[in-house]
């Protein structure tokens, strides 16, 4: 995959804060235009992000991941304001307690297709339309995703959330398969937890202070962490990554 003098045109779902946030920010200040995929930021909002990123040519494009029309549309808008698509970073995600003793069925079952809608069905959806423009364009790219270390541990308090992190890394798997001959490489990282404002309640004391003693570090990641893995993965070098789940959890849980 090429990385010329113009950058790259590199797209980012769930972009309009935290770890999506810190990502836009790291291919910006590479020289890459990128494109913040998100709900809700029209207005004010978009030319708020697109003056929070170095450089120029950004664009914001507002979709709800659930709607599949809304998404494609939404794409497609991206694509054209960037002069196509080299690179997409499939971060949007929803985090919501849910423990199966604890709410009634009705929540349960809307739990269930919310967070599979956005944190997978949304995901695939987003790749089909931005993998429709890679290969017109022909010169290859980079997908990454971005899963958790709940996909392989379990997540008792968010099961929703871990099951469609673990179809996400099957997903991962499955289309560096089917890409390669393509030249698209497709990876993830698999963060831990990460001080963003998504996980402010679930990081007070004392439940954070159980939450950071997980890892040997004594603490939680930091956004830029994140997006330094995802910068990699998405890099010209990586192409031989694809397929890989790069776990980011400061060692708070190790798998073989």
């Amino acid at each position: 995959m090429a990385e010329n003098v113009s950058g790259r045109a590199v797209l980012v779902t769930g972009a309009a804060r935290g770890i999506g946030w810190a990502i836009a920010r790291r291919f910006a200040a590479a020289g890459d235009r990128v494109a913040i995929l998100d709900n809700k930021v029209s207005g004010g909002v978009a030319e708020e992000l697109v003056a929070g990123l170095d450089g120029s040519g950004h664009a914001v494009v507002e979709a709800d991941l659930l709607d599949g029309d809304a998404v494609l549309a939404a794409v497609d808008s991206a694509a054209g304001q960037l002069g196509g698509l080299d690179v997409l970073v499939n971060n949007a995600g929803i985090f919501i307690a849910h423990p199966i003793t604890d709410v009634d069925y009705s929540a349960w079952q809307e739990y269930w297709r919310s967070t599979l809608g956005v944190n997978l069905v949304g995901a695939a959806n987003v790749t089909w339309c931005v993998v429709r423009h890679m290969k017109e364009q022909g010169r290859g790219g980079r997908i990454v995703n971005v899963s958790s270390r709940g996909a392989f541990r379990g997540e008792p308090e968010v099961p929703a959330y871990g099951a469609s992190k673990a179809g996400l890394n099957s997903l991962t798997h499955s289309l560096a398969i089917a890409l390669a001959p393509y030249r698209i490489a497709v990876s993830a990282v698999a963060p831990g937890f990460v001080a963003t404002d998504m996980t402010t309640d679930w990081l007070i004391p004392p439940g954070g202070d159980e939450i950071r003693a997980q890892s040997p570090f004594g603490r939680v990641a930091e956004p830029d962490e994140i997006a330094a893995g995802v910068f990699y993965l998405a890099s010209a070098q990586a192409e031989w990554a694809s397929g890989t789940i790069l776990d980011l959890n400061g060692a708070s849980y190790l798998r073989s």
